[in-house]
């Protein structure tokens, strides 16, 4: 992670190096809370379009969802992998699925992942 938040998970350790699976990477998904409000998701990589840096898509909220453009989004802390409250982005919009069964936020994050120099890592 960075000041501003969550930016990935460590895959794999070698040496004195580690490979990290970015924020918006298909194989990394994170549980996550909108707040305020409480309803969770789960973050997956972005539908938008590639050339929408630091996007990544809150998916599985309800299809009568309260969440709305600038609520915060934060580690759910479920699942044992990241511990709850770590900021994760904004909320910058909605959008209906599956016909109105469910909806998706575009998020945007926290951590700006295009400009990473130095990172933390959280050890259990």
């Amino acid at each position: 992670m960075t000041s501003e938040g969550l930016v990935g998970r460590i895959q794999s350790v070698q040496g004195t190096r580690s490979q990290v699976i970015l924020l918006g990477n298909p194989d990394l998904r994170v549980a996550a809370i909108v707040q305020p409000g409480g309803e969770t998701g789960i973050i997956n990589s972005s539908s938008s379009s590639p050339q929408e840096n630091n996007m990544v898509d809150l998916d599985y909220l309800s299809g009568n969802s309260a969440v709305r453009p600038g609520a915060s989004v934060v580690t759910w802390g479920e699942g044992g992998v990241f511990p709850a409250k770590i900021p994760i982005g904004t909320v910058v919009d909605l959008r209906v699925k599956e016909f109105g069964l469910a909806t998706e936020a575009r998020v945007k994050l926290a951590a700006d992942i295009g400009a990473l120099q130095e990172v933390w890592v959280m050890t259990p």
